[in-house]
């Protein structure tokens, strides 16, 4: 699904100067950039599909797998469709596969992140109207996933990325809205903290807030993901981002 997004007063970490972030909804510069997309695609065979906590964990992970691997760092091979990616605006675009299609898919260049039972392949960086014909012709739609049982309490000490409890979304787009505030969360930390939740595996949780933590979560300072509004819903907050104690250290709710 495709989605733009804006945190509300976040931008990417480092352990320099902060800039400012390429979510960002009024009109700036890398407007008139080239635009790319990352490509993710979520593996969904009709026997077997996966669950919906677990694909929106799943693509949350692979999005810092692929800002966290070596390629896509200095004169790495993936590094300039990721700069150029994250000078413009931060799109990212989820799409399915299952048996053949995903076999062609995990040819292409790309890296495959398992969940409990979901499988997602993140890509680097496309230009927008410039999608592999391998990727291009896959689905957008039909990425409706369920849960079997309720999800239960995020395990302690980890960063939870919670939804909004009012928005009704696709899997695919709450995958990608996953992934946006798993992107604010790298953008906080440290380059320690980074090597640490990296040798993690990069645990975090999804969770659906309730409508009074919503509430919460979203008047506390914390990092917001905000949707432009392209696809599916109005635009507003989708995600917020609550840090962990033992990895990503991020800003976090106090409470009482």
């Amino acid at each position: 699904m495709n989605s733009s997004d804006s945190p509300a007063g976040a931008g990417p970490a480092t352990d320099g100067p902060v800039e400012e972030s390429p979510f960002a909804q009024r009109r700036l510069a890398r407007d008139e950039a080239p635009q790319f997309v990352l490509p993710l695609v979520v593996r969904i065979e009709k026997a077997e599909p996966p669950a919906r906590t677990d694909a929106l964990e799943t693509a949350a992970r692979a999005v810092l797998v692929l800002l966290s691997d070596e390629r896509a760092h200095g004169e790495g091979e993936w590094a300039r469709a990721v700069s150029d990616w994250q000078d413009a605006r931060i799109r990212k675009v989820v799409r399915r596969a299952r048996g053949a299609e995903w076999r062609k898919a995990e040819t292409l260049p790309g890296i495959t992140v398992h969940g409990d039972m979901s499988q997602v392949r993140v890509f680097p960086p496309v230009p927008l109207d410039g999608w592999p014909k391998e990727l291009a012709k896959l689905q957008v739609s039909g990425t409706d996933l369920d849960d079997p049982e309720p999800a239960g309490p995020a395990e302690p000490g980890i960063p939870v990325l919670w939804t909004n409890p009012g928005l009704e979304m696709s899997a695919g787009k709450a995958m990608a809205q996953a992934g946006h505030g798993a992107q604010l969360a790298w953008w906080e930390l440290t380059g320690t903290e980074r090597k640490a939740w990296r040798e993690s595996g990069f645990r975090l949780a999804v969770r659906t807030a309730t409508p009074d933590r919503w509430a919460e979560l979203t008047t506390s300072g914390l990092p917001v993901v905000q949707d432009a509004g392209f696809t599916e819903i109005a635009p507003g907050p989708t995600v917020a981002l609550e840090g962990g104690t033992r990895y990503c250290p991020t800003p976090r709710l106090r409470r009482s």
